[in-house]
């Protein structure tokens, strides 16, 4: 099991020393937020760009943002390993997906919770990284919805009936409780914000959820 501690719920002002706190992740998970796909503003790329020397952990980047294929040369640019966007905003998956791979970026495609799995299902031989919204996509903080359990196992279901090689990633409302529930159903990778941030010992938070 990875771990991915979304930065949405750390300092900004500090967060080249907040990194440091998490030595223990698998991954950095980046939310992109726009105020227009969801009800929030967060970060662009310059600030992708600005902490990308202070780790060498892969920057995981969560486009929650209308119009993705204008924003991906920026990404790119600034470091991102992986992008995800969602299947939401836009028209032609794959071509965003083979303008990633192109430049040796993974490609994720995201599902809010109420979007079905059949409408990436075209996709998912082609991408590395599914990322399963389990609260509605904004702000951090909200409680697990435990029916997008079965999204996920859906996913787990057919990488193993196609052997895909996917990462099923869940973000929102990640704790040790729900932590296990994800594990059992086949998830590889855990973002949690709140869960890890708010704790004094962020590393010993991290392999809690690992257990």
């Amino acid at each position: 099991m990875k771990i991915a501690p979304s930065i949405l719920a750390s300092d900004f002002a500090n967060l080249s020393a907040e990194l440091n706190t998490i030595s223990a992740a698998d991954w950095i998970h980046i939310d992109v937020m726009d105020g227009h796909f969801v009800p929030n503003l967060t970060f662009g790329a310059p600030v992708v760009k600005a902490i990308r020397n202070h780790t060498d952990k892969p920057f995981d980047t969560h486009l929650m943002i209308s119009n993705p294929e204008q924003y991906l040369d920026d990404f790119i640019a600034a470091g991102s390993d992986h992008i995800t966007f969602h299947i939401e905003t836009v028209k032609s998956p794959k071509a965003l997906i083979d303008k990633l791979h192109k430049h040796n970026v993974k490609a994720g495609l995201s599902l809010k919770p109420k979007t079905p799995v059949k409408d990436i299902e075209p996709y998912l031989k082609d991408i590395d990284v599914v990322l399963v919204m389990s609260v509605e996509p904004g702000f951090g903080g909200q409680s697990f919805i435990e029916k997008t359990l079965a999204k996920m196992q859906r996913l787990s279901d057919l990488k193993k009936r196609h052997n895909y090689s996917y990462e099923i990633v869940v973000d929102g409302g990640i704790n040790e409780t729900t932590a296990k529930q994800c594990r059992d159903v086949g998830v590889d990778v855990l973002v949690a914000g709140s869960y890890i941030f708010k704790a004094k010992d962020r590393n010993e938070r991290i392999q809690r959820l690992k257990l």
